[in-house]
């Protein structure tokens, strides 16, 4: 009697391991707190059998669902969580989301998500004001597939992970739907491996960026890079002469960078388009 009225007034839970058995089994298992219900984080493991997975909570304001690679296909992904504020997306599989209502208390996410599920992903987000992304398009490629482009009137502050080899095929589309974007930054996640940016960045994305859009940047940090390239360079110089707001550009170096004295006078003589803009670089020792 007394775990059935814990259960109850349930408000923050945190499940780990768990196995698909059916449609309705995270709202079976957790269907006495269903209505107060305010924070879950749920961490799936691989099973054998495909099945729908639905997550409905009406009070649910943080959301987190790691999904693992599986070697089957789920029918659907179904999300009803109207009031919503912060989800942390992780989901190795090849499927696209479904989203039941409008998430518009939604104010911060951070997606983790295989390209063929990027854009039913994106769709939902559109209100937070800070998105955290790791995912890749191919060059070439539409991140919306030839959809309806979306646009983050309200999104302040883009973290986008580069340790796939393709992610950096997103900064221009993410730019130019980005009218009111802060702050930018580039680096590579904790935990998510070397990076494996492939040298096929697609830089006319960037040039066909509209000017009008660099100008709310004030604050770009570039870390946990490998500057291996003239690429990476040129990255963080194209950042630096479009922003003519920029108030700190920020760069990370292990110590072991080659070449590294030449790399920050580059950076200092690139011509900044801000006169005001201080750059900041700082120094760490190599983890290998």
């Amino acid at each position: 009697m007394f775990l059935q009225l814990v259960v109850v007034l349930l408000k923050t839970l945190q499940l780990q391991s768990l196995m698909y058995v059916g449609v309705d089994s995270l709202q079976n298992l957790l269907s006495m707190c269903h209505d107060v219900l305010e924070e879950l984080e749920a961490r799936f493991i691989q099973d054998e059998y495909p099945q729908m997975f639905k997550v409905i909570f009406p009070l649910l304001r943080k959301l987190s669902l790691s999904l693992p690679e599986c070697e089957w296909i789920f029918d659907e992904y179904e999300v009803d969580t109207p009031c919503l504020e912060y989800l942390k997306l992780e989901d190795w599989n090849k499927i696209r989301w479904l989203f039941k209502k409008n998430m518009s208390s939604l104010s911060e996410a951070y997606v983790h998500v295989e390209s063929h599920a990027l854009e039913s992903v994106v769709g939902l987000v559109t209100s937070v004001k800070h998105l955290t992304v790791c995912s890749e398009v191919e060059v070439d490629m539409d991140v919306y597939h030839g959809g309806d482009a979306f646009v983050f009137y309200q999104l302040e502050h883009l973290e986008l992970c580069v340790c796939k080899d393709d992610s950096l095929n997103l900064l221009a589309q993410f730019l130019k739907d980005s009218p009111n974007l802060g702050v930018l930054d580039i680096s590579i996640l904790d935990c998510h491996g070397d990076i494996k940016t492939d040298d096929l960045f697609a830089w006319y994305q960037l040039i066909c960026v509209p000017e009008c859009i660099l100008p709310s940047l004030r604050d770009f940090n570039l870390s946990r890079y490998n500057w291996e390239t003239a690429r990476d360079r040129d990255i963080a110089v194209y950042i630096l002469r479009n922003a003519p707001n920029l108030r700190t550009a920020t760069f990370s170096f292990d110590t072991d960078v080659p070449n590294l004295e030449i790399l920050k006078m580059e950076l200092t003589h690139s011509a900044p388009a801000s006169s005001t803009c201080e750059l900041l670089f700082l120094e760490s020792q190599s983890e290998s």
